[in-house]
């Protein structure tokens, strides 16, 4: 046991004070566990950052041990998710804001037409999920909405459930949005109708289920921005830990896969697939030169003695050396991270990692590895 901390157990998975961790259903993400037990070596007070946060689990992790942290994300719907594992708030306050804004007579002015958006949503629904997303991309700074856009991502898509409905659409992935194309094609085929389901019932059932408790809040905040770009006027602290999982070596789905998501955040309606502010995936050399430029930039935002710990893998189609890839980008960044450790981390098909979430059919399994840097200079 560690004298400072409170609790060093992980908590399990269905104890109250982890649940605002799984506030949304989201791909590529490390179990909660893997950050949590790397910062039972931290002192208090200890800065944590997370460049490539996701769903914001090590700052979740952080939050549970006392810690302040930073996440950092190019994806709008990560930064949106890791928002909320910052603030603290009572269920019934994020209900009351839900019902706030659905009671407001004023209809939506942006309501999505196509077979695509009549066959994912009610009429009744999707007017309400809109009236929703106009709100919160009109003003979304108190930690009420911030909860309830989070929540309100978790929930948009998922599967049709026979008891009571726990997401708002027709038929669908939990983690990534379908692309409307097939979406249409695999609901006409099943000839399944989305069924009407009041927002507010499902909003208020999952409020109370993801906030029934809450750890201590902490310092720290998410920040959408380009992690190979961030500038000190954007982080103005300094770290004793980054703990992260970069996109590995031929990922280009990120922003397509959750273009639903994205929508309900102020994007456009329909998929657009755009590689902006995304690690280069077009050749290995073009990859390692842009990680490198990710560990260059923080390194300037650590303190000497800083451990850098990264979990990472590779595709089974790509035939690639995760260690190896690894090594370079941090030789190529030539900033003061010195390798330490590399150590098997067990196979995608162990976890929710990235390998198992996008090679959704894959031959065989990917050996992950945990390498563990620190900043000597």
């Amino acid at each position: 046991m560690i004298p400072h901390r409170r609790n060093s157990h992980v908590p399990g998975r269905y104890n109250p004070i982890g649940r605002l961790n799984s506030i949304c259903p989201y791909y590529t993400m490390f179990p909660l566990q893997f950050p949590f037990r790397q910062l039972l070596r931290a002192q208090p007070g200890d800065w944590v950052l997370d460049p490539f946060c996701g769903r914001g689990t090590t700052n979740f992790a952080a939050r549970l041990l006392n810690l302040p942290s930073v996440a950092i994300d190019s994806n709008p719907t990560a930064t949106a998710i890791a928002s909320a594992k910052f603030v603290s708030v009572r269920p019934e306050e994020v209900v009351r804001t839900c019902s706030s804004i659905l009671a407001r007579r004023k209809a939506p002015a942006d309501v999505p037409q196509g077979l695509f958006w009549r066959l994912s949503y009610h009429p009744r629904s999707l007017q309400e999920i809109c009236k929703l997303r106009e709100s919160l991309t009109r003003n979304c700074s108190s930690p009420e909405r911030i909860v309830l856009r989070a929540l309100l991502l978790g929930i948009l898509h998922g599967p049709l459930q026979k008891t009571s409905p726990s997401y708002l659409s027709n038929q669908m992935p939990r983690t990534y949005a379908t692309k409307p194309g097939p979406a249409v094609r695999f609901w006409l085929k099943k000839k399944l109708r989305p069924p009407c389901i009041d927002v507010l019932d499902v909003v208020k059932k999952r409020a109370y289920y993801v906030l029934s408790e809450l750890p201590p809040r902490t310092k720290g905040f998410a920040l959408r921005a380009d992690s190979r770009k961030v500038s000190n006027r954007q982080v103005s602290q300094r770290f004793r830990w980054v703990i992260t999982s970069p996109p590995y070596l031929g990922m280009r789905t990120y922003v397509p896969d959750q273009w639903l998501r994205n929508w309900f955040l102020g994007g456009p309606s329909d998929v657009e697939y755009v590689q902006d502010g995304q690690i280069g995936s077009e050749s290995e050399d073009a990859f390692v030169t842009d990680l490198a430029a990710v560990w260059k930039r923080i390194s300037t935002f650590c303190l000497a003695g800083a451990h850098l710990v990264v979990r990472f893998g590779a595709l089974p189609s790509l035939n690639q050396n995760p260690a190896e890839l690894l090594r370079r980008s941090i030789a190529h960044a030539n900033s003061g991270w010195v390798v330490r450790t590399i150590k098997a981390a067990g196979r995608a098909s162990q976890g929710k990692r990235q390998a198992c979430q996008f090679a959704r059919k894959t031959k065989r399994a990917v050996e992950e590895i945990d390498l563990h840097a620190v900043l000597e200079t």
